[in-house]
């Protein structure tokens, strides 16, 4: 099953983009800088962004940053990355490693941010549940974990063809974490809270790792 969904979004990503371009009602790339603008680093910073996909998000971490600083890209998929790769060649400091993100091959306490964007749902509970205790391995002494999702509509009518979405992505699973993400990330993170983008389709968790979080790792 694993190597059919990697697979699938290998064969994917040699039209991700345009697919995105299509439907995305987001044509100037707002909600990336939203979540960017959340990411507390500065120049010099880390950022790792897990589920990196075609790296969309990547140019505008890097922007925050700065020259000294490093953003990395991880996803699973080779296909995605070989898309991200030729998009951000001229981004010396953009790096990507093929792995999973359950087993990230990564140093421990390295990073000030990890991101995550319209991901995490689709990560399987065993899959999501050992994603967290790496990220919080990975992340530095009150590093940071933002992770973006698309927000429940506020519609009743509407409301529910969203979790027959997430249902139908095969991630059925994911409606569950969706009712009780805070409760979840609270058991791996000293500090959780959400921010609604302004416009409202979409929300930024965001999760600090404390000094009693890293000592635990």
């Amino acid at each position: 099953m694993r190597r059919l969904r990697r697979s699938y979004y290998d064969l994917f990503s040699t039209f991700y983009d345009r697919f995105v371009a299509l439907h995305s009602r987001d044509k100037r790339g707002m909600a990336r800088e939203f979540l960017a603008e959340q990411v507390p680093v500065c120049n010099g910073g880390s950022v790792l962004d897990i589920c990196t996909g075609t790296a969309s998000l990547l140019p505008v971490l890097q922007e925050k940053v700065g020259r000294t600083g490093h953003v990395i890209g991880l996803d699973f998929s080779h296909g995605m990355l070989h898309v991200a790769r030729e998009k951000t060649k001229q981004f010396p400091n953009i790096a990507f490693v093929e792995a999973d993100a359950g087993c990230l091959p990564l140093a421990t306490g390295v990073f000030d941010a990890v991101t995550c964007s319209h991901a995490f749902y689709e990560l399987k509970d065993e899959v999501r549940e050992r994603a967290l205790r790496e990220i919080v391995r990975i992340l530095k002494p009150n590093g940071t974990f933002l992770m973006r999702e698309h927000a429940v509509p506020a519609n009743p009518v509407i409301r529910p063809l969203f979790y027959l979405r997430l249902a139908s992505m095969g991630a059925a699973q994911a409606v569950k974490f969706l009712r009780n993400e805070q409760e979840e990330l609270q058991a791996h993170f000293g500090d959780v809270s959400k921010i609604v983008a302004p416009a409202g389709r979409s929300k930024v968790l965001l999760c600090r790792k404390e000094a009693r979080f890293a000592a635990a790792v």
